[in-house]
């Protein structure tokens, strides 16, 4: 059977045209040239109208590794410091809150009704407040145009505040290769992962693809039957897919969506910036973290995203996996009620 009969054409393309993307970045010299080359160049060929289709399977697939290489990093020894963490912590409600007052009246003046402004300005999952939007009356088409650009920012000047600000390569290996990781522990790893995504996503956990197979990765690093992350390949495989899908979320988008949609995402992303920076400008001047995990764990990304960054950079990832999962908790509690305020 060829190739062509088991993939439309439409997806061949949009693989192909992120493959090309990848080998661009790579001999450019760019950084993270396996997720910002294909998200770039399947942007690109979407702005210009070129007919993609996205791998939700293999998207949604590989986010369980980062779960995996989150749960594997969390040791006894760093839960011994999460008391060191507490203040940091307790920064992200009103984090959130001062988001919520200052995104909200912003998207109104930009013309989107209330349930829409609200779940736009909140800066949790793109799933997570497309539903919640939609069920508040919101547009469902605006907010994910909104949280997808907010993502493709963020994951785009990250790389270069890392490269720029602190020196960092971002070329050290995320793990060890495949060849060098105990048999057995690739084994542990697959099951964390199905175990954790399947039982998360039965008990409606919120991130289910990643905190799922976070929990149950730790609980198996806790006791020793996990001692190192998903190899290397794993994780370049990983980036592929997640730059590949944040690309093609601007398939079918119009001249006005993106004149007034995307333009006001772009403007309330540099308000987002500004807030994260005053944050973790705090938690740096008190030495609460270093700098690298502060901006890490105050950068509003997504939250897939956030974790492959952190572990490519060789951040902290326990302390930015902790603030970034609260972050999200504080936006969804606060969505049913403010979904019971009123509609316009």
């Amino acid at each position: 059977m060829q190739i062509s009969q088991l993939l439309p054409k439409t997806r061949l393309l949009t693989l192909a045209l992120a493959g090309a993307g990848a080998v661009l970045f790579l001999i450019a010299g760019l950084p993270l040239p396996l997720l910002l080359g294909p998200m770039f160049a399947c942007l690109v060929a979407a702005l210009l109208g070129a007919p993609m289709t996205g791998t939700p399977m293999i998207s949604e697939g590989v986010r369980p590794v980062l779960g995996v290489a989150v749960g594997a990093s969390l040791t006894p020894e760093l839960f011994g410091r999460m008391g060191d963490m507490l203040t940091s912590i307790m920064l992200i409600p009103p984090f959130v809150i001062v988001i919520g007052l200052i995104g909200y009246p912003y998207f109104r003046r930009c013309g989107f009704d209330r349930p829409t402004s609200y779940y736009c300005a909140m800066p949790g999952g793109l799933q997570d407040m497309a539903i919640f939007g939609e069920a508040a009356g919101g547009n469902v088409r605006a907010l994910a145009l909104v949280h997808t650009t907010r993502v493709l920012i963020i994951v785009s000047l990250m790389p270069v505040l890392l490269t720029l600000i602190w020196g960092l390569s971002l070329t050290a290996p995320s793990g060890l290769p495949a060849a060098d990781v105990p048999l057995h522990e690739i084994g542990v790893m697959i099951v964390c992962g199905i175990v954790g995504a399947i039982g998360g996503a039965r008990v409606g956990l919120f991130g289910a693809p990643i905190i799922g197979p976070m929990i149950v990765a730790t609980a198996a690093s806790m006791t020793g039957l996990l001692t190192v992350r998903p190899p290397a390949e794993a994780i370049l495989f990983t980036q592929f897919f997640l730059g590949l899908g944040i690309g093609v979320k601007y398939v079918g988008i119009t001249g006005a969506e993106l004149r007034s949609i995307v333009v006001a995402a772009v403007g309330y992303c540099l308000i987002l910036a500004v807030l994260s920076v005053i944050f973790a400008e705090v938690v740096i001047q008190f030495d609460i973290a270093p700098p690298l995990e502060a901006i890490m764990a105050f950068a509003p990304g997504g939250q897939a995203e956030m974790v492959l960054l952190a572990i490519i950079a060789g951040a902290d990832t326990a302390y930015v996996i902790t603030h970034h999962v609260l972050r999200v908790v504080v936006v969804i509690l606060g969505a049913p009620i403010v979904a019971r305020m009123g509609k316009d």
